[in-house]
């Protein structure tokens, strides 16, 4: 099974670790290596509305721990349960690199499950797909984004509209970039 080799290429070499993470994200991989992007909800003062980007959110008092908040915001956001995930391993924390954005710490954990979920999405998402790691990696390119008002040519995935640009791109950049 292809999920063997995903945790060996994520174990071998320890993460990167920021400061204490503030928000936690799923990477949901399926047997086939299918990956499940969401499409954000559209609000106005949400900074990443209508981004394409990973399950997940902030980490709250309640939860045990950064793993515990990736699953509640996953079964929160798209209703996919992940208690029963194989956890396949973690990926480098991450801080945007735009001063205009809040300063949070992400930290990435990588789950496989056997076969696509059903998509139960929250008012927090607006759609999903599910891509192959393959075609993802095919899909590396760049994309003009409007950041703080100005239009700016950045890294992306042109999966389709809109792009996977900003941290989730470098999120799902680290993941090929280990396991491909």
């Amino acid at each position: 099974m292809p999920w063997e080799k995903i945790r060996s290429a994520l174990t071998r070499q320890p993460p990167l670790r920021a400061n204490l993470p503030t928000h936690a994200v799923a990477v949901v991989l399926t047997k086939d290596l299918e990956l499940l992007i969401i499409k954000r909800s559209e609000h106005p003062n949400d900074p990443w509305s209508g981004q394409m980007a990973l399950p997940g959110g902030r980490v709250e008092a309640s939860d045990a721990d950064f793993l515990a908040a990736a699953r509640r915001e996953t079964l929160e956001e798209t209703g996919i349960d992940l208690s029963g995930a194989a956890l396949l391993g973690e990926l480098d924390d991450l801080v945007p690199r735009s001063p205009s954005l809040p300063p949070v710490i992400v930290r990435p954990f990588v789950f496989g499950v056997l076969e696509r979920a059903k998509i139960a999405p929250s008012d927090e998402v607006a759609g999903h797909l599910w891509l192959s790691l393959k075609d993802l990696k095919e899909s590396s390119g760049t994309a003009e984004v409007v950041i703080s008002g100005k239009p700016v040519r950045v890294a992306a995935f042109l999966t389709g509209t809109p792009p996977v640009w900003g941290m989730t791109h470098r999120i799902l950049s680290g993941l090929l970039a280990r396991v491909l």
